[in-house]
């Protein structure tokens, strides 16, 4: 029997909207996230064995509304938290360029490492542990279908590590808030990529942040 693990983003806060780097600051759910965190609990139904969260707040509250009318409690997973983007936290992109114009550059080309500036100090760390924390988390329910709920940073990131993608594959995906992507596991632990960034619960008018 497959295992299956399915991606979930947490809902929106007002950093994405204002378009900060957001990484290991704790900011709760908006109003708005709260309402897709109960648009995604609805596709899920409850229709799962287990549940794997992020610590940080908006990871959390999210696991919690999925998990509502359930009997199940939500892991807490710590290497699920999202990427520590150092010095560029609270900034935007555009704020990131003016300051950190070169190291942006290699951030957004090297192939290979992609370092940051402090904090996880590079994409291929945040890598190796989201790949670790899933896989391990996988490996701990063979048969099962599995929720973790984290962030677009680090659940990118653990894509990137299961299936050996280069550094620069974490520019060019979108993970939306509270979107699904499904991994399956077979028995000898060899991984596909069954669906990514599914947000059909949001309706058609739902714009990416």
């Amino acid at each position: 029997m497959n295992t299956e693990v399915l991606l979930v983003r947490h809902g929106v806060t007002k950093w994405n909207t204002d378009g900060k780097f957001l990484g290991s600051t704790d900011i709760e759910l908006s109003n708005e996230g709260i309402l897709q965190a109960k648009l995604v609990k609805e596709r899920l139904n409850g229709n799962f064995d287990c549940l794997y969260t992020s610590p940080l707040k908006r990871a959390f509250e999210t696991s919690k509304i999925i998990l509502e009318n359930t009997s199940m409690a939500p892991n807490i997973a710590d290497d699920l938290r999202e990427i520590n983007f150092g010095e560029w936290e609270g900034l935007t992109l555009s704020q990131v360029k003016s300051r950190y114009d070169e190291e942006l550059y290699n951030y957004m080309n090297d192939e290979v490492n992609a370092n940051l500036v402090g904090g996880d100090l590079s994409l291929r760390n945040a890598a190796l542990r989201a790949k670790n924390e899933i896989t391990g988390i996988a490996k701990q329910n063979m048969g099962k279908r599995i929720i973790i709920v984290a962030h677009e940073g680090i659940l990118k990131s653990g894509l990137i590590g299961i299936f050996n993608w280069k550094m620069t594959m974490f520019h060019k995906l979108i993970l939306g808030n509270t979107s699904i992507s499904k991994i399956s596991f077979d028995e000898n632990f060899n991984s596909m990529l069954i669906s990514l960034n599914d947000t059909n619960h949001l309706g058609i008018d739902y714009k990416y942040v």
